[in-house]
């Protein structure tokens, strides 16, 4: 008999971006995520479930046994440093960069720089590798107008086409890391329920390289 699987998915874009792979690999919601207030659905399997969360929650429920495996970007997995999660299987979606931006033209910063960011722990290590001094001041969104307003010296955000950095002024200064979101697995989960969250990664990996080369993968069975 099997045992029972929950996947927990990222809300937003990286929800529109999972929900074909795992099409894909046969893994299909019983009804239309985005037009229910559920969080928690059926799926055309009895013993899969997927739970919609937050993306920084990710990690927490996966790592504790909230849930079997789950999709979160590397930067919520940096920011988390979970060691009870497996990485097994990079999806090559919701692509971006983390970089430190900062007001267009602005001088180099002497002495301790202030820094704005929600990425508090990876924000700290970088400048920690780089032997500078900073003083993180914590945000949770709209961090390019902390520049703007002198809160702080530079920022750490997500990046994706820069538009937005443009649009007020900043311009991006520095690569901390590359980003897509990842198939995170629990140790207990892969040790306990290997021979059924296995097949799903192989699958998974073929809507990826499928999706790559543009070629339309088949449905296959679990």
């Amino acid at each position: 008999m099997k045992q029972n699987l929950t996947i927990a998915l990222s809300k937003g874009r990286i929800l529109k971006d999972t929900l074909p792979l795992l099409e894909a690999a046969n893994i299909i919601p019983a009804e239309d995520i985005f037009s229910s207030r559920k969080l928690i659905f059926d799926t055309n399997h009895d013993n899969i479930k997927l739970v919609v969360i937050r993306a920084t929650d990710v990690p927490t429920y996966v790592e504790n046994g909230g849930a079997d495996m789950g999709v979160a970007g590397k930067d919520v997995l940096l920011e988390y440093g979970a060691k009870g999660l497996y990485e097994p299987l990079d999806l090559d979606i919701a692509k971006c960069r983390l970089m430190v931006a900062g007001m267009k033209g602005a001088a180099d910063v002497q002495g301790r720089m202030k820094v704005a960011t929600k990425f508090v722990n990876v924000t700290k290590a970088y400048f920690a590798r780089q032997g500078r001094q900073v003083d993180i001041i914590k945000l949770y969104g709209a961090m390019e107008l902390a520049p703007i307003m002198g809160l702080a010296d530079r920022i750490v955000d997500i990046v994706d086409t820069g538009n937005t950095l443009r649009a007020n002024g900043l311009e991006p200064l520095e690569d901390i890391c590359y980003v897509s979101s990842r198939m995170v697995v629990g140790k207990a989960a892969m040790k306990m329920k290997h021979r059924q969250i296995q097949p799903i990664l192989e699958l998974l990996a073929a809507a990826v390289e499928a999706r790559k080369e543009g070629v339309e993968v088949e449905k296959a069975d679990l």
